[in-house]
């Protein structure tokens, strides 16, 4: 078994000088950073005061269970000799905030589309996001159910 440490640099830019004296004296806006990579700026969603023009923190988990995805599929696509030739996601996801305020995603669905080279690989392309769920990082971190409804082009 490996192991993989990685680390961030998450700063709160929001303090418009009276720091949080009231829940609304300050945005929720932040940056991210990692080791010599370009900055993120994020905030919270609109719905929780935050900047609707940044990235939020459930778009954020959405991309990165997505792109995970992505990864492997086309990793496991490689070394079965199906060739795409393109892949794009448009995925969805539903969280839910409790009375007290908290809350959780309760699923994510991917849409993959995806161009593949050659139409008789369709079957095979099919049955490896199966696959690719299996491997992704993400995905095996989470405690909800992440489907898949891919459509084809060739």
């Amino acid at each position: 078994m490996k192991t993989h440490n990685y680390t961030i640099n998450l700063n709160w830019t929001g303090n418009k000088g009276g720091g949080t004296k009231t829940y609304k004296d300050y945005t929720r806006d932040y940056t991210i950073q990692a080791k010599d990579k370009v900055v993120i700026q994020g905030s919270s969603d609109l719905a929780f005061l935050g900047n609707p023009e940044l990235y939020n923190p459930e778009e954020l988990l959405l991309a990165s269970i997505a792109s995970c995805h992505m990864l492997w599929y086309l990793h496991l696509c490689a070394s079965n000799k199906i060739i795409v030739l393109e892949y794009q996601d448009q995925p969805s996801g539903k969280m839910i905030e409790n009375k007290d305020g908290s809350g959780k995603f309760i699923e994510i669905t991917l849409y993959p589309q995806i161009r593949l080279a050659d139409k008789t690989m369709l079957e095979k392309a099919e049955n490896l996001h199966k696959e690719a769920n299996k491997f992704c990082f993400i995905a095996n971190s989470c405690n909800f159910p992440i489907r898949h409804a891919a459509t084809y082009q060739f």
